[in-house]
């Protein structure tokens, strides 16, 4: 198999605070520096990405990336926000250049990096198309065979001749989707733009890549922090972490290490030791789980209960708070959500204060496996107020009675409950003279 994308060597500075080219000194500087064969002496300060750490004037986004894409595979780059994902896809893409390596594609790119990427707001839907198959350098002929496809596909058809500054950011995201897959490139770059259409036109795209990446051996790199669409999609990841691959491997093992190393998997997340406990209406102070008697523990049985317990702050009074849990595999499905909305007054205020908000998940029926608590603070249908905050925790052993003595593998499914059933001998065969039926 043919290689289609090569990444040797590549890194990515970008110099902090005010945009601009630098100045003369420091270019009197790094040209001294090469003429002695020496490394840039700004390259040095700041070369860690990790957003939650100040160092220096200059930052790398990317740092010694090596990587090589077989032609007709699908590719997922997953990690946190700032790991460095959109930085390498804009430097697929040729939006911005390398600081440093080289960068080989073979064959046509298409590019979804945001919502509206080469769309000109002016013109038409129909102009678009043409104007975005020219740009992938498809003859008029070439765009006008697959033109009634590509209007099919978007479902923008009663709006193909309305300037696209009039679509919502669903029908931009939709038809240029539609332009991207059609008009035959031999490499389609998609950034996340998917989550914004809605459910069924996500699905159609998911199958509409895996088939041009089976049926025409298109080479596809798809970025999402949707670990469903990833592991439904690509046979194998990249994790990113601190503008690094850190990982690469089947998709299941990529996705179960990034969930848990973005948890906190110590038994208790406390708030303190993340930058994104915290804003200026609420401070996240704790996330535990335990059991039902409220002991602190990662590792429980299925035969009791398991305590969530949420310690937070209020800044200033929230009308109509909730605090919801989502309940999720390492594997990246998710299994339930709930939320205290219905333990607290409806349509009132919740004063500022200190507060504790319990969930507790019954005995006899999560599965044998890792799970992560995900917690988040909105008001219903109104707005977000603080999200992302995750803990680890396991079901180490199944009750005995649930599958004998001895260790098993756990059953299939993401929860194991215990059902109530019932036996009944309905009628007993009678025996004949000889002792059988």
């Amino acid at each position: 198999m043919s290689i289609s994308i090569s990444i040797e060597n590549v890194s990515k500075m970008y110099r902090l605070g005010q945009v601009g080219t630098g100045t003369l000194a420091h270019d009197l500087n790094r040209w001294w520096a090469r003429v002695r064969g020496r490394g840039d002496p700004f390259a040095r300060v700041g070369q860690s990405n990790d957003l939650r750490e100040a160092g220096g004037e200059y930052v790398w986004a990317l740092r010694d990336i090596n990587l090589e894409v077989q032609q007709g595979e699908i590719l997922g780059i997953i990690g946190r926000n700032g790991a460095g994902k959109s930085t390498l896809l804009k430097l697929l893409s040729r939006v911005t250049a390398p600081t440093t390596g080289r960068i080989t594609a073979y064959g046509r790119m298409a590019s979804l990096l945001e919502v509206g990427t080469g769309f000109h707001p002016e013109l038409t839907g129909r102009e678009n198309i043409f104007l975005n198959g020219a740009i992938l350098g498809m003859t008029r002929a070439e765009i006008r065979k697959h033109f009634d496809d590509i209007v099919d596909f978007s479902g923008c058809g009663k709006y193909i001749d309305t300037p696209v500054k009039r679509y919502s950011s669903g029908m931009y995201v939709r038809l240029a989707f539609a332009v991207a897959a059609h008009l035959e490139p031999e490499i389609l770059i998609v950034d996340e733009v998917l989550a914004v259409g809605d459910v069924e036109f996500q699905n159609r795209c998911l199958g509409k890549m895996r088939d041009v990446s089976r049926e025409q051996g298109r080479t596809i790199l798809f970025v999402s922090h949707n670990m469903g669409a990833v592991k439904q999609l690509c046979s194998k990841s990249v994790l990113m972490r601190n503008g690094a691959i850190d990982m690469r491997g089947e998709t299941p093992d990529i996705v179960r290490a990034y969930l848990r190393s973005d948890a906190h998997t110590q038994r208790v997340f406390v708030g303190a030791e993340c930058e994104t406990a915290e804003n200026d209406e609420i401070q996240l102070l704790e996330i535990s789980v335990g059991d039902a008697d409220g002991r602190i523990d990662s590792h429980l049985i299925t035969g009791e209960s398991v305590q969530i317990r949420i310690r937070y702050r209020l800044k200033r009074p929230i009308y109509n708070l909730r605090v919801a849990i989502l309940l999720m595999t390492t594997d990246g499905v998710e299994v339930c959500s709930s939320s205290d909305i219905a333990a607290a007054a409806e349509n009132s205020p919740r004063p500022v204060g200190e507060y504790e908000s319990i969930c507790l998940i019954p005995k006899n029926l999560l599965n044998r496996l890792g799970y992560l608590v995900s917690v988040d603070f909105d008001v219903p249908l109104e707005r977000d107020i603080l999200s992302g905050n995750r803990v680890f925790f396991e079901i180490d052993e199944l009750s005995a009675n649930q599958l004998g003595r001895t260790r098993a593998a756990a059953p299939s499914g993401v929860v194991h409950p215990r059902f109530e059933w019932q036996v009944n001998c309905r009628k007993t065969p009678a025996l004949n003279v000889h002792g059988t039926q």
